[in-house]
């Protein structure tokens, strides 16, 4: 199986409509992936909060237009990073949306843990509810979003419902680069799956991005990891190893449940 990262660069000098229209044509140039993964917020940049609310849009907004286009032009499956969402009550969402070869929407998963400790995201966006799998043709995809990578609950949740491969595209800071790759290596690892990270390169809202978009294998191992600029990081790799690994090393098993709370 084929996966293509694209690293984009968001920076503030380009428009939400010019990166939507490039973004679309380096979608294009992938015919012959298997499945492309865009990044987090790249219209708007995942720390430029005062975009979310003016550059909003439903579902099957322009860049769901955009983007299902592209991904039937170039007959793919297409993680398509997210964008700020305005649902139909008005609540905005950090929403990611799969879409087919096509161009149908296959899936949509609304990020559950918003950054910000109080300000920014936290505080701007709704929460989603939902564990999100996807299935394709040689694999389970989990949906997770950022700072979703920091809670390992989550990613046991997809596990049960039968994810084999997390993507998670972010908008992950330069400053805490090294966070990025532990917790992608730790998901791998601890739940025996391949991770597809994919975040962004560039500065927006004065923070500079982390770029290092990573491909992670079931034991930790990382099979491919991009630089700090824009890049495409394409990678081959098989999904039959998380059967495999899981048989051999089968330490899922061993998962102890419902332990009561530690007397006082």
């Amino acid at each position: 199986m084929r996966a293509s990262l694209l690293q984009v660069a968001v920076n503030e000098g380009e428009s939400v409509e010019s990166r939507r229209r490039r973004v679309a044509g380096m979608v294009r140039e992938q015919a012959g992936a298997d499945l492309v993964v865009l990044p987090e917020l790249w219209t708007t940049g995942a720390f430029a909060y005062e975009g979310f609310g003016r550059e909003a849009e439903p579902l099957d907004g322009p860049t769901h237009e955009a983007l299902a286009e592209a991904a039937s032009d170039a007959g793919v499956w297409l993680h398509a990073g997210s964008v700020p969402e305005r649902a139909p009550d008005g609540t905005l969402y950090n929403t990611s949306l799969v879409l087919s070869p096509s161009g149908e929407t296959a899936a949509v998963y609304r990020k559950i843990h918003r950054f910000g400790f109080d300000k920014g995201e936290a505080v701007l966006m709704g929460a989603g509810d939902a564990l999100v799998t996807v299935r394709l043709p040689h694999t389970t995809l989990g949906l997770a979003t950022c700072y979703d990578l920091r809670f390992p609950e989550l990613f046991r949740g997809l596990v049960d419902a039968g994810a084999e491969t997390f993507v998670v595209p972010a908008g992950w800071p330069e400053r805490r680069r090294s966070h990025w790759t532990l917790l992608a290596r730790a998901r791998a690892v601890e739940n025996q799956a391949f991770v597809l990270a994919c975040g962004t390169a560039g500065t927006h809202a004065g923070i500079p991005q982390a770029g290092h978009s990573i491909v992670v294998d079931p034991w930790g191992e990382v099979l491919a990891e991009a630089g700090p600029g824009e890049q495409v990081l394409t990678v081959d790799f098989d999904p039959k190893t998380v059967a495999g690994t899981r048989e051999r090393f089968p330490a899922l098993k061993d998962r102890v449940l419902g332990l009561d709370r530690p007397h006082r």
